[in-house]
C-alpha cells in the first residue's frame, strides 16, 4: 500500500511538473515588413516579462489560457489571447501614431527598427499626414511635412519630382540634372519594387497615390544599400488592411475645377495573412487651359505567412493615366497673371499618356536564429506616348529585376550584437523610343486655329528634311544596373553602434540608333558603354541616451550614372547627306558623384510627449552635368546638343521636424491637440560650376564648340533659402478631426546667375493656408463613415507648381489661381 501511495505522490509530483514546464513559443515581428523586433516585452498572466531575442522569438511559462499583451518601442500594444499552451504564435506589431515612428520598408543593418537607433534623417509620412489634404497628389504631404524635399509636377497628376537637398534641377534646358518630363538623382520603390528603370529614370504618372499608406524618404546619397541613388531614396507602400477585419469600402470625393475620385476597396486581414483589391477612377477638368486629367487604377496586394519561418508578399499593378499638358507660362504671364499657357503646347495636343503593368513577389525565409533571407522578384510593362511643343515620342520599356538581400545576426560577449544586411539589387531594361515631328494637318481648312481642334496638328514629316514618316528619332536601348551591397552594425552596451557598409554599383548600355541617315541608308549606328565600380562607402556611429534621444554621425557616398540619351552625340538631319551628322560616343562623360557628410539628433522628450529631428549636413555633388548647344555657321539655331560634366555644388544645410502631443485625454471631448512645425534652412553654392552653353560651328571639334561662363559662387537655381510648416491635429471622442497647416516658401534664384535679362529676379515667396474638418466613426456595428471637406489655398495665393530652372523666358507652370475645395464620402462594409 506505502508504495502504491508512494508512486500515486511521485507520479502526480511528475504531472504537475511536466504541466508546470510548458512554455508557449512565438515570435514578434514588424506587421508591415515582416522583420523580426528585438526586444519587445511580452507579458502573460502572473509569470512576469519576457523580451524578445535578437530574432524575435520568446517563451514564456504556461499552465492555462490566458491573455498575452505585447509592446514595443514606437509600436501599438498587441493582445493575443492564447486557448492551448502548446500552441506556437506569431504576432505582429503595427507602427505606433505617438511614439516615434519605426523604419517599415528602408533597408537597415540595425536590429532595432526605431528611427531613434537609425544614424541618417528619415522623414516618414503616415495616413495621418498623407490624408491632411486631399490624398490624391503626393506634393502636398512632401512639402508640407518632409524638410529638405520639395515635390513638383508638370500638370494636375504628371510629370512629378523630387527635389531632396537642392539636388534635382536641372542646370540649363531639360538636358541636365533632371530634365523637365522625368525624374533622375534619386530611387523610388512601390512596395519593394522599383519604380526608378535600369537607366535611373523615375516617372510617377502611373502611381496611384491614392492608395499610398505610408511614405519613407531617406535624404542624401544612398547608394551602399540602393545603388545609383545619388540624392536619396523614397520607400512607398500601399494601404495595409488591419488585422482580424474584412470590410468593402467604397469612397467618393469631389472637388472643384471638376476634381471627381471614385475607390473601391475590399480588404481582408488574419492573423498571417492580408489581402488588398483596390480600384480608383480619377479625374479632373484642370485648374487651367487645356490641362484635362483621367486615370484608372488597379491594385492587389498579398501578404501571407504560411509558418514562423516564411513569409509572402504579392504585389500587381495597372495603370491608364492621361494628362493635357498646358505649356510653361513666361515670367511676363505669370506677372500679369496671363494663365493662356503655350499656345505651342495647345495646338499639338500636348500630353502625356502612360500605361503601366507592375507585378512583384516576395519571399522571406529564417533560416535560423542568425540569418535569414528576402527576395523579391518584379517587372515592369511600360508603354508612354507624349507630345509637347517640340513633338510627339513613343515609349515602349520592360523591366526585369530581383533584389535578393540576407539579414545576419550574432550575439557576441559582453552585450555586442553584430548585425548586417548583404544583398544585390539588378535590373534589365529594353526600350524603344521614337521621335516624330508635327506639321499643320493639310485636311484642316481652318485658316486660323481654333481652341479644340486636337487634329490641327499631326505626326508628320518636316519640310525640307530627309525624314521618314515624320520620325525624327529611332532608339533602342539596353540597360543592364546591378548594385551589390553589404552594411554591419556592432552595437555596444549602453546603445552605442557603429555602422559601416559598402555599396558597388555597375552600368551597361548598349545603344541602336535606327534613325534613318541617307548617308548610310542600311546601317544601324550602335553605341556601348559601361559605367562601372561606382563604389559608395557608408560609415556611422549612433548614440540613444535613456532610450529617449539619441546623437549620430554619417557619412555616405553614391552615384548617378548618365542616361541612354546623354552618352551618344545625335544624328542631325540636313537636306543633303553632306549635311547630315552622323553621331558620336560621348566617351569623356563621367558619372555625377554625392559625398555627405550629417550630424543628427532625434528623440522623445517630455513623457514622449515631444517628438523630434535635426540634422545639419554638408552634400557636395561633384561632376555636375551641363549642357553644350551647338548652332550652325550663321548662329542662327542650334544643330545638336550634348553633355558634358561641369562643376560641383555644395549644399549645406539644417533641417528640423518637431511634434508635441499638447493634449491626450482618456475622457472629455478632445482626445489629442497635436502642433507641429518642420523648418529647413539651405545654403547651396556652385562651386567650380562652369556651365558652357553654346558653340561655333558643326565642323569645329566638339572639345572647342563650347562658350564658357563661370557660375561659381552663386546660389543653387531652384532652391529657396528658408522653407516652414506650421500647423495643429485635432482629434476627438466623438469622432470630430479637424487639422490646418500653414506652408511658407521664400524667394529662390530660376537661373544659375540670378539673373533675367541681365538684372535680378527671383521667383516670389509665398504662402499657403490649408484645412480640413471631418467626422470619423461607426454608424452601426457593421459601417464605418468617414465624411470631411477641405480648402486649399484659403487666402487665393498666386504660387506654381513647378519652376523650370535656366529655361528663360518660360518658368512657370502655375497652380490654381483660387481656393481648391474638396469633400468626400468613405463608407466602409465590416463583413466581420
Amino acid at each position: 500500500m506505502k508504495r502504491q501511495i508512494s508512486s500515486i505522490l511521485i507520479f502526480i509530483l511528475l504531472s504537475i511538473t511536466a504541466f508546470a514546464q510548458k512554455k508557449i513559443a512565438g515570435k514578434i515581428y514588424d506587421a508591415q515588413t515582416k522583420s523580426p523586433l528585438s526586444g519587445a516585452t511580452i507579458s502573460f498572466g502572473k509569470n512576469g516579462l519576457v523580451t524578445t531575442d535578437a530574432n524575435g522569438n520568446f517563451s514564456i511559462d504556461c499552465n492555462k489560457a490566458g491573455q498575452i499583451t505585447v509592446s514595443f518601442i514606437g509600436y501599438q500594444n498587441a493582445i493575443h489571447f492564447v486557448k492551448n499552451c502548446n500552441d506556437e504564435i506569431s504576432i505582429g506589431l503595427q507602427a505606433g501614431q505617438q511614439e516615434m515612428d519605426v523604419v517599415e520598408i528602408t533597408a537597415t543593418s540595425n536590429l532595432n527598427k526605431s528611427i531613434l537607433y537609425q544614424p541618417s534623417s528619415i522623414s516618414k509620412l503616415t495616413p495621418l499626414e498623407l490624408k491632411r489634404g486631399n490624398g490624391l497628389f503626393l506634393d502636398d504631404a512632401i512639402n508640407g511635412n518632409v524638410p529638405g524635399v520639395i515635390m513638383q509636377r508638370r500638370a494636375v497628376s504628371s510629370g512629378q519630382q523630387f527635389n531632396i537637398r537642392g539636388y534635382g534641377n536641372g542646370s540649363r534646358g531639360t538636358r541636365g540634372v533632371s530634365s523637365n518630363f522625368d525624374g533622375q538623382g534619386y530611387k523610388v520603390y512601390l512596395n519593394g519594387i522599383p519604380v526608378t528603370d535600369a537607366e535611373g529614370i523615375t516617372v510617377l504618372d502611373d502611381i496611384d497615390f491614392g492608395s499610398i499608406g505610408n511614405v519613407e524618404v531617406a535624404k542624401g546619397p544612398s547608394g551602399t544599400l540602393y545603388g545609383l541613388a545619388v540624392a536619396g531614396a523614397v520607400n512607398l507602400r500601399t494601404i495595409k488592411p488591419k488585422a482580424g477585419e474584412t470590410s468593402i469600402g467604397q469612397e467618393i470625393m469631389l472637388g472643384n475645377y471638376g476634381l471627381q475620385r471614385y475607390n473601391t476597396r475590399f480588404q481582408m486581414g488574419g492573423e498571417r495573412s492580408s489581402l488588398l483589391l483596390n480600384y480608383g477612377h480619377q479625374k479632373s477638368d484642370g485648374f487651367t487651359i487645356h490641362n484635362l486629367s483621367h486615370k484608372d487604377f488597379v491594385n492587389a496586394t498579398g501578404d501571407f505567412q504560411p509558418n514562423a519561418k516564411q513569409a509572402v508578399t504579392a504585389y500587381f499593378g495597372y495603370s491608364n493615366s492621361y494628362d493635357e499638358r498646358s505649356g510653361e507660362l513666361t515670367i511676363s504671364q505669370y506677372a500679369t497673371k496671363d494663365y493662356t499657357g503655350n499656345i505651342e503646347y495647345i495646338k499639338r495636343n500636348a500630353h502625356s499618356n502612360v500605361y503601366t503593368v507592375r507585378a512583384g513577389l516576395g519571399h522571406s525565409y529564417t533560416f535560423n536564429n542568425h540569418i535569414g533571407n528576402t527576395t523579391t522578384i518584379f517587372g515592369t510593362a511600360f508603354n508612354s506616348n507624349v507630345s509637347s511643343a517640340g513633338g510627339w515620342s513613343d515609349k515602349a520599356a520592360t523591366n526585369l529585376g530581383l533584389r535578393s538581400v540576407f539579414d545576419t545576426k550574432f550575439s557576441l560577449n559582453n552585450n555586442i550584437s553584430l548585425s548586417g544586411i548583404t544583398g544585390v539589387e539588378t535590373q534589365r531594361q529594353n526600350a524603344t523610343t521614337i521621335g516624330y515631328g508635327m506639321i499643320k494637318n493639310p485636311l484642316d481648312t481652318n485658316a486660323v486655329w481654333v481652341y479644340g481642334n486636337p487634329n490641327y496638328w499631326i505626326i508628320g514629316g518636316v519640310a525640307g528634311s530627309n525624314t521618314s514618316n515624320g520620325t525624327t528619332s529611332d532608339v533602342y536601348t539596353t540597360t543592364a544596373t546591378t548594385s551589390e551591397f553589404t552594411e554591419w552594425t556592432m552595437a555596444f552596451d549602453k546603445d552605442f553602434s557603429i555602422t559601416a557598409g559598402i555599396g558597388i554599383s555597375n552600368m551597361k548600355i548598349r545603344l541602336d540608333d535606327r534613325f534613318y541617315n541617307p548617308a548610310t541608308p542600311k546601317k544601324t549606328r550602335q553605341y556601348d558603354t559601361v559605367y562601372k565600380s561606382m563604389v559608395s562607402p557608408h560609415f556611422a556611429i549612433n548614440k540613444v541616451f535613456h532610450k529617449k534621444f539619441s546623437a549620430y554621425f554619417s557619412y555616405n557616398k553614391a552615384y548617378k550614372a548618365p542616361v541612354s540619351s546623354y552618352f551618344f552625340i545625335p544624328v542631325v538631319g540636313g537636306t543633303t547627306p553632306a549635311n547630315t551628322f552622323n553621331g558620336a560616343l560621348n566617351s569623356a562623360l563621367k558619372p555625377e558623384t554625392g559625398n555627405q557628410f550629417e550630424i543628427g539628433t532625434k528623440g522623445e522628450l517630455l513623457k514622449s510627449r515631444l517628438t523630434y529631428q535635426l540634422a545639419f549636413f554638408d552634400a557636395i555633388f561633384s561632376d555636375k552635368m551641363t549642357t553644350v548647344a551647338v548652332p550652325n555657321p550663321a548662329n542662327t539655331v542650334t544643330l545638336y546638343s550634348y553633355v558634358v560634366n561641369g562643376g560641383k555644388q555644395d549644399n549645406k544645410g539644417i533641417e528640423a521636424a518637431l511634434k508635441y502631443v499638447a493634449l491626450q485625454s482618456a475622457n472629455g471631448f478632445f482626445k489629442t491637440i497635436t502642433p507641429f512645425v518642420n523648418l529647413t534652412y539651405s545654403d547651396f553654392q556652385y562651386k567650380d560650376y562652369k556651365f558652357q552653353t553654346s558653340g561655333k560651328t558643326i565642323t569645329t571639334p566638339l572639345k572647342d564648340s563650347a562658350y564658357t561662363t563661370d557660375y561659381s559662387n552663386h546660389p543653387v537655381a531652384g532652391v529657396a533659402k528658408v522653407v516652414a510648416n506650421f500647423g495643429v491635429d485635432i482629434d476627438t471622442y466623438p469622432g470630430l478631426y479637424f487639422n490646418m497647416n500653414y506652408f511658407y516658401k521664400d524667394p529662390m534664384p530660376v537661373t544659375s546667375d540670378g539673373l533675367v535679362n541681365n538684372l535680378p529676379y527671383h521667383a516670389t515667396s509665398y504662402s499657403l493656408l490649408n484645412t480640413k474638418l471631418g467626422y470619423q466613426g461607426s454608424i452601426s456595428k457593421r459601417f464605418d463613415l468617414d465624411v470631411y471637406f477641405g480648402v486649399n489655398n484659403i487666402a487665393n495665393t498666386q504660387y506654381p507648381i513647378m519652376v523650370f530652372v535656366n529655361q528663360i523666358p518660360d518658368a512657370y507652370l502655375a497652380a490654381p489661381l483660387k481656393a481648391t475645395y474638396f469633400g468626400g464620402v468613405n463608407l466602409k462594409y465590416n463583413i466581420k
